[in-house]
């Protein structure tokens, strides 16, 4: 809500995970209002607006030029999240940019900063982290439960995807580093904490898809001698999971990253289960909480991620053309 209103969200494009996730848990929100969609096809547009009643608008400048607009949601191509993140905050919308805000460390924390200067909500749409289930292993590990850390292992990988897919385009920041490898180092992050050290890393693309389609990463965290491994692919069987392993116990999460709402959580074979949750609807409230405040959402922990997800790159070698520019 924004004094008392809900939040009015245009949308830049009409993307898959726009169309399937995000559009119906903004109609379905309290605190949030679909008012515009925008493509470059205007039936795009038309078709992708109609369930929602709203307006269907040709051209992303012209939704950004919008009076009705409060708040936008980017879920375009990974290389254009950055300049339109950034028109948008120039128009003085709040933005939830899906994932990675930007290809480049230094640009991540340029819209950050923006968005301070601007009093204006920036939050990446990394949504597994509103997921309960996180916050409950998190409580576990501080509790000692598991005894002193030692290892996590988190994997995200999907199937392959029709030929054409924008995923395997490297002038739009395809690959599985950009894709899917958000996910598991998001994990690390948000179970450990930034201080995380590369040891090493590689891409490859062992399917012929055009770009780095699989990808893994070793990492040390250094204040407790844990250490990381990191799995991602867009070849692959699908695995959303991640286990972390202490001196005394183990816990596996078998729908880590994407669980349905109807999924019920079990941390340890012997622990009650937890409640079913949405995190889509979660991470809804959250933005909508943030424009309220007119904050930005983990900005820190944003940056280190872009920060750590450069050096994977660099370290295996990847293709670090500016694309963001």
């Amino acid at each position: 809500m924004v004094n008392g209103s809900p939040l009015r969200i245009g949308v830049l494009g009409c993307a898959e995970i726009a169309r399937r996730r995000m559009l119906p848990a903004f109609a379905a929100s309290p605190a949030t209002e679909v008012v515009a969609v925008a493509s470059r096809d205007p039936r795009k547009a038309r078709e992708t607006a109609r369930p929602y009643g709203c307006r269907a608008v040709t051209g992303y400048e012209a939704l950004l030029a919008e009076p009705a607009v409060d708040a936008v949601y980017v879920p375009l191509p990974a290389a254009l999240h950055a300049r339109w993140t950034r028109a948008a905050l120039e128009a003085g919308k709040h933005v939830l940019a899906e994932k990675p805000l930007a290809l480049e460390p230094a640009r991540t924390a340029e819209l950050f900063a923006l968005a301070e200067r601007r009093g204006l909500a920036l939050m990446e749409n990394v949504m597994f982290v509103h997921h309960p289930q996180h916050e409950a292993v998190r409580k576990l590990v501080a509790d000692g439960d598991l005894g002193e850390p030692r290892t996590l292992h988190a994997e995200f990988t999907v199937p392959r995807r029709p030929p054409g897919d924008i995923r395997y385009r490297a002038d739009l920041g395809g690959g599985a580093l950009w894709d899917t490898g958000v996910y598991p180092l998001r994990a690390a992050l948000h179970l450990l904490g930034p201080d995380l050290t590369l040891l090493g890393s590689h891409l490859s693309d062992p399917g012929g898809l055009g770009v780095p389609s699989a990808g893994t990463a070793l990492l040390l965290h250094a204040p407790t001698s844990t250490t990381v491994t990191l799995a991602f692919g867009l070849d692959h069987a699908y695995r959303s999971a991640y286990t972390l392993t202490g001196s005394r116990a183990a816990l596996t999460l078998t729908h880590a990253f994407t669980p349905p709402a109807t999924h019920i959580p079990r941390l340890l074979p012997d622990s009650a289960p937890l409640p079913p949750a949405d995190q889509v609807a979660l991470t809804v409230a959250a933005f909508a909480a943030a424009a309220a405040q007119r904050t930005a959402v983990a900005a820190d922990t944003t940056i280190r991620q872009a920060e750590l997800l450069a050096q994977i790159a660099k370290g295996a070698g990847a293709d670090r053309t500016d694309r963001d520019r």
